[in-house]
């Protein structure tokens, strides 16, 4: 029996990990969920699961829940709560499934107890990567990838030798504007962007799809989970969603993971590995799916890829300034303040002012973010 810390557990990786862990009850038990805000799916899953600690980020939702957890249910507050819970609680699987920058702090708590880290927040290597690896050395730490595409990689490179890889491909589904002109850009709605063709993901997530910086974060963090330089990472846009990603190696030779666009199989990957159990999933229908086609990029078109690209080949603190810029013209986007096509431009002005420093430290790191973000909320 393990025990698995939940955090971020109202979202669509977390729903589906309590889907997965439903389906297992005499293997795993939830310890611990967080929120941000979300506290009326939580008392839902707290009646269910029964975990032994909650945490809710929004102080003002805690407030509202204070009274209705169960007796043996500690309630935590706060981005402070998280830390606690996350130094704290008992566990053997940290699932990482909150979105955006807020997820380092916990996750790297988890880190420093050793624990088996199930990722699916990209931040956490995108602006931090070299400092996680180090201390996943230093405590042991170990990653397994939840994002599909990292946990396709994963998969196709179990047994083989890193240094016969010759490139990793990750697939990119194009999002809701891939047979888009760019000057459609100029008046793409927030509506239209939200509506992926594929995958059901949380707004900023399906946002950064649709701008294609979701597959820039995830070239980042491929960097540091697999250890591979820029010139070994590819990125190939597959509309169907049915390859998740491949390996090609010195040889020629290419494997593939493929499955349906559903997040469960690689969650599940990730809680029982090196195991794989059975389970009542849908299958994938090759022959009903009839055909699966590739395509290069547009960096000119998808100008966030290419910023992301350019980042890793920087180093230092740039990563971390994309995506603290990302993260608040996302925002400004959502709120309608911006128009689609500003996103970028926002992102790559932020490069050229905030300074970047190599090899940083977490104090330096934070320091970024905080420093980043207070820039980019005054641009328009």
């Amino acid at each position: 029996m393990k025990n698995v810390f939940v955090l971020g557990s109202t979202g669509s990786i977390g729903v589906n990990t309590l889907n997965v862990i439903r389906n297992f009850p005499d293997h795993f038990k939830v310890s611990a969920l967080t929120v941000n805000t979300n506290t009326t799916l939580l008392l839902e899953q707290v009646n269910e699961f029964k975990p032994g600690c909650v945490v809710v980020k929004n102080k003002e939702a805690a407030i509202n829940l204070e009274n209705q957890l169960p007796a043996k249910c500690i309630l935590l507050v706060g981005s402070e709560g998280l830390i606690t819970a996350a130094s704290e609680i008992d566990y053997d699987i940290f699932l990482g499934a909150m979105v955006g920058y807020a997820g380092l702090a916990p996750t790297m708590e988890a880190i420093k107890r050793g624990k088996r880290i199930a990722l699916a927040n990209k931040e956490t290597l995108v602006v931090a990567g070299e400092v996680v690896k180090s201390y996943c050395e230093k405590y042991g730490a170990e990653i397994i990838p939840v994002d599909s595409e990292h946990s396709a990689i994963y998969q196709c490179l179990v047994g083989e030798n890193i240094g016969d890889v010759e490139k990793l491909i990750i697939t990119a589904s194009g999002g809701p504007f891939f047979n888009k002109d760019k000057s459609f850009f100029d008046h793409a709605t927030v509506e239209e962007a939200l509506d992926h063709p594929n995958w059901e993901m949380g707004n900023k997530i399906t946002i950064d799809s649709a701008t294609m910086m979701n597959k820039g974060l995830e070239v980042i963090e491929a960097r540091w989970l697999f250890g591979l330089p820029t010139n070994k990472i590819d990125v190939v846009i597959h509309p169907q969603s049915i390859v998740h990603s491949m390996v090609q190696f010195r040889d020629g030779s290419i494997k593939a993971q493929m499955g349906l666009p559903d997040m469960k199989l690689p969650i599940q990957y990730a809680l029982t590995y090196p195991e794989r159990f059975e389970n009542k999933f849908e299958r994938t229908n090759l022959a009903a799916i009839g055909t699966l086609s590739f395509y290069e990029p547009d960096l000119e078109k998808f100008e966030c890829l290419k910023l992301a690209f350019d980042v890793l080949d920087t180093g230092g603190t740039a990563p971390c300034v994309l995506n603290a810029a990302n993260e608040i013209a996302v925002e400004k986007f959502l709120n309608k303040e911006i128009k689609f096509s500003t996103i970028p431009a926002l992102i790559e002005k932020t490069l050229a002012k905030i300074g970047n420093h190599q090899s940083p430290d977490l104090d330096t790191i934070f320091a970024c973010d905080l420093e980043t973000r207070e820039f980019v909320r005054k641009l328009n």
